[in-house]
């Protein structure tokens, strides 16, 4: 008997621990429900913005079509500056190129910094180069990134040979498919790699080397993935990262993974290395780390060389092999157009020299066809989130201190205020009455500001060159016109889908 009555009363105060537990959950969820909900309030001031839902506020909405497209059909009711809100994150969205030279020039400094997003925190927490926050980390980077592209790069008169000598490379393995239908992204992302990799490591890479495609593969899946819905829902709701499944775990994976692979490389290529004799950016910045080694606010570090170096590989590889991979996909669709290539490329350069920069002034039609793509393309379309650094007032409205800001660039490119039917691939609209090449006021695929792309002169380099000897040599066309999807593939940058082409000689 007594012990049934142990056993009830156990019963019962299990059942009473039970109820506390479920009670306590409730709660415990009704406070995140209602932190959410406050967080989701517009500041006082702020522009307006398409409707939300509750808790998870905008995000549905850029997961169910392009987001650059989305925003940029919000702004036509809206206004050029309209806001977002991404699960209780508030932020403004800047379209037409007004808007964008209005906050990105004139307020430069307010608007150079970032957001301190969950996602980036986990992935470099704000340190390296392109992710820092705007201030002593990012200023000291930033130079050195710059110096070393100048002295290890395009400043030197050595370096353009050594592009044409990588296109060399490039062309010979093209030439391997005797015009047989190929895919050629693997190809155009070794070449343009390399020529990052002789900045950064002093060294290039060969085609076969599947370790190092490997890790570029990671990069690019990485790329599609921080731009994915999953991305944004970690941003609003970073205790997810608790699941040990989802997106955002691939995304954390591959990112270990590529930091333990960067740094083996960065020890292999600082091997033999000579303090205050850099023969690349790795050797640059430990020369920094070493006359900073007794200031306890550096921000030269170990960490922050990997994140470096991961950002400057993927930013030079990633979006200048999707320019050529489009370059020769826009070729292939519009004939007429690369038999006018091939004209000027003929009559400038020849069938056997070897294009050089000397010669961009003398081919204005070619120059418009790199400047087109560009334009059509928007390889960044959305650029990299920027955050306000204080309070401050933009055409009327209040925008706090830490607000994200995302600058439609799409829009920018496809401002009918300054492009003519911008819908339409058309090289033309770069040239002026008498065919010679002119600059377009609201052409920002690099962006604008204190943030804008640090290897913009590097890329135009490759661009040209690549592009120039690619169409010197061959004639490319779909097999059997087969023509590939023309939608983009979505990420932080917009790629094509794979497709394959053909790519015969000319003589």
């Amino acid at each position: 008997m007594w012990l049934g009555s142990q056993a009830g009363a156990g019963i019962a105060a299990a059942a009473v621990v039970g109820t506390g537990a479920v009670a306590f959950l409730l709660l415990l969820l009704l406070s995140l429900v209602a932190k959410q909900l406050l967080r989701q309030r517009r500041p006082l001031g702020f522009p307006p913005g398409p409707a939300r839902l509750p808790l998870i506020g905008n995000i549905h909405s850029l997961a169910s079509e392009q987001p650059h497209v989305y925003m940029k059909r919000q702004s036509e009711r809206h206004g050029q500056i309209f806001s977002l809100d991404l699960g209780g994150i508030s932020a403004i969205v800047l379209n037409g190129y007004d808007a964008v030279k209005e906050c990105l020039v004139q307020q430069s400094d307010i608007f150079a910094d970032r957001p301190p997003l969950p996602l980036f925190k986990k992935l470099t927490k704000m340190g390296g180069l392109l992710n820092s926050r705007y201030g002593r980390g990012w200023t000291e980077h930033r130079k050195l990134a710059v110096t070393s592209f100048r002295i290890f790069g395009y400043g030197q008169k050595s370096f353009e040979c050594k592009i044409s000598e990588e296109s060399v490379v490039f062309l010979e393995a093209i030439d391997t498919y005797k015009g047989k239908p190929f895919d050629l992204k693997h190809l155009i992302t070794s070449a343009v790699s390399n020529i990052t990799n002789l900045i950064i490591f002093g060294e290039r890479f060969t085609y076969e080397d599947t370790e190092f495609q490997h890790m570029i593969e990671i990069f690019s899946e990485n790329i599609e993935l921080a731009a994915s819905a999953a991305a944004f829902l970690y941003n609003a709701f970073p205790w997810i990262g608790a699941f040990p499944f989802g997106k955002h775990q691939q995304l954390f994976k591959n990112a270990a993974e590529v930091y333990t692979f960067l740094l083996h490389l960065i020890q292999r290529a600082s091997q033999n290395r000579k303090p205050q004799s850099p023969r690349h950016f790795i050797d640059a910045y430990l020369d920094e780390m070493g006359r900073n080694k007794n200031d306890p606010e550096s921000t030269f570090s170990t960490e922050n060389l990997i994140f470096s170096v991961g950002e400057i590989m993927i930013a030079g590889t990633e979006t200048t092999t999707n320019v050529l991979r489009w370059a020769v996909l826009f070729m292939a669709l519009y004939p007429n157009i690369q038999g006018q290539v091939h004209k000027e490329i003929d009559l400038v350069v020849g069938p056997n020299k070897t294009p050089c920069l000397e010669e961009k002034c003398k081919m204005p039609y070619t120059e418009a066809v790199i400047h087109e793509i560009l334009r059509f393309c928007n390889i960044v379309p959305l650029g990299i989130f920027h955050a306000t650094s204080k309070d401050t007032v933009v055409r009327g409205y209040s925008i706090p201190e830490g607000t994200t800001v995302i600058t439609n660039l799409y829009s920018v490119h496809f401002d009918e205020k300054y492009w003519s039917n911008p819908e339409v691939f058309w090289p033309e609209r770069f040239l002026d009455s008498s065919g010679q090449f002119v600059k377009r006021e609201a052409f920002v695929p690099f962006s604008l500001g204190k943030r804008h792309c640090l290897g913009e002169q590097l890329a135009r380099m490759e661009m040209f060159l690549f592009f120039t000897s690619l169409l010197q040599r061959f004639h490319l066309h779909f097999p059997s016109a087969l023509i590939p999807d023309l939608k983009p593939k979505l990420g932080m940058t917009l790629q094509p889908h794979p497709y394959l082409i053909c790519a015969e000689r000319r003589c």
